[in-house]
């Protein structure tokens, strides 16, 4: 027969899962659509946590005090949070590349409301991010972020995160050149020839003082910018790729920095 007894320790060690994985969910990309209800997310966690806590390894809480399970019950959700934002971040890349895109070719006056963020974000940085969305569930992104979370646990036992700032800082640093990297690599086609463009028509700006050049290329950037933006769509692909490896590392790094020695 089936054992279903579940004990008051039992319900302290589902608990503890429920909130890690519920704080994860709620910072993470593609799972923090805020299109999505609260009950639905916190039903997605719920069924989460029923089908990994037979995976998670049983350990010993030792707490005293109510106040000693609410500081585990906040380390968890530190430890869940962190996971979380390591992916966050690597997703704001596209908004960088976006907006340095519109910067380029006068579109950044014009914003959009987007539904996900619930704010106000440039044309082509919505665009950007509503691709890597797309290319997160074609290559199969979302499940790396639920195994991830899964091998947390392993990882780094319940009420066994060990928060070092230093190992943390590093890798934020490390992400931080690849970010600036990735994002411009983005634009860099856009970016190339509006700078082209600038040059030329400054020589043409001294050359014919007395014709209207500001007019003129605000009109030629926003439709060479649109061409160049239509030409390059087929490179996104390549451009996920680098953003999931950096998310992979982040993810990692930040885990690296939470296991107790």
């Amino acid at each position: 027969m089936i054992d279903y007894t579940f004990t008051y320790g039992d319900l302290e060690i589902f608990l503890l899962i429920f909130v890690r994985i519920l704080a994860f969910i709620y910072i993470c990309p593609f799972f923090n659509n805020n299109n999505v209800p609260g009950r639905v997310k916190i039903g997605f966690g719920f069924f989460i946590t029923i089908l990994m806590y037979g995976y998670v390894p049983v350990t010993t809480l030792e707490y005293n005090t109510v106040l000693g399970y609410a500081m585990i019950i906040i380390k968890e959700m530190v430890t869940g949070f962190l996971l979380g934002y390591g992916a966050q971040l690597c997703s704001l890349i596209t908004a960088f590349a976006g907006n340095l895109v519109d910067m380029q070719t006068g579109l950044s006056m014009a914003t959009i409301f987007d539904v996900n963020t619930r704010e106000n974000v440039t044309i082509t940085g919505a665009i950007y991010q509503q691709v890597l969305f797309i290319m997160l569930i074609i290559s199969g992104m979302y499940r790396y972020l639920l195994r991830a979370l899964a091998d947390s646990f392993q990882l780094i036992p319940l009420n066994g995160a060990v928060f070092r700032m230093d190992s943390l800082m590093e890798s934020m640093l490390d992400f931080m050149g690849g970010y600036l990297v990735i994002g411009f690599r983005i634009c860099l086609p856009v970016f190339v020839v509006t700078f082209i463009i600038n040059v030329i028509l400054g020589v043409l700006a001294k050359v014919s003082p007395q014709l209207n050049m500001f007019a003129v290329g605000m009109q030629i950037k926003v439709l060479v910018g649109l061409m160049i933006l239509f030409i390059t769509a087929t490179m996104m692909y390549t451009a996920s790729d680098f953003i999931f490896v950096n998310m992979k590392e982040l993810i990692t790094g930040f885990a690296n920095s939470m296991i107790p020695e």
